[in-house]
């Protein structure tokens, strides 16, 4: 099976998180945090800088690892690095996203979060 790993960006501001909807693909109009796939050399905070400056147009803190899932979909297997960030100004611009929300740990599961994404949504209600 194919393997993807990736880095996810949780950016919170004051006590919400910020939550993206996919645009494309198999899982177009479903959430997730931000990120994407680390190139070859990068740390894990590197890749997650530069994929939020590509999607997103904006420019973060990485602060904490939160955790790593491992998830198997049905076409390939996801390792996912989770990192808890803010944002350092609050432009933000979606480049790939079409929707995005500012959630509160309530508001969490008013969106249908992609199932790698929903296991970090799990950890955070913790």
């Amino acid at each position: 099976m194919k393997h993807i790993e990736v880095v996810a960006a949780i950016i919170r501001k004051e006590d919400k998180i910020f939550a993206t909807q996919r645009g494309y693909g198999d899982w177009k109009d479903w959430w997730e945090f931000p990120g994407g796939k680390m190139e070859p050399g990068e740390t894990p905070e590197e890749a997650l800088k530069r994929e939020i400056k590509e999607e997103l147009s904006a420019d973060i803190s990485v602060e904490e690892f939160l955790t790593t899932v491992e998830y198997d979909y049905p076409a390939f297997h996801l390792t996912m690095h989770c990192y808890l960030c803010t944002l350092l100004d609050e432009a933000m611009h979606l480049n790939e996203h079409e929707a995005a929300r500012w959630l509160s740990k309530a508001e969490l599961r008013s969106v249908k979060w992609l199932p790698a994404d929903l296991e970090v949504v799990e950890r955070m209600k913790e």
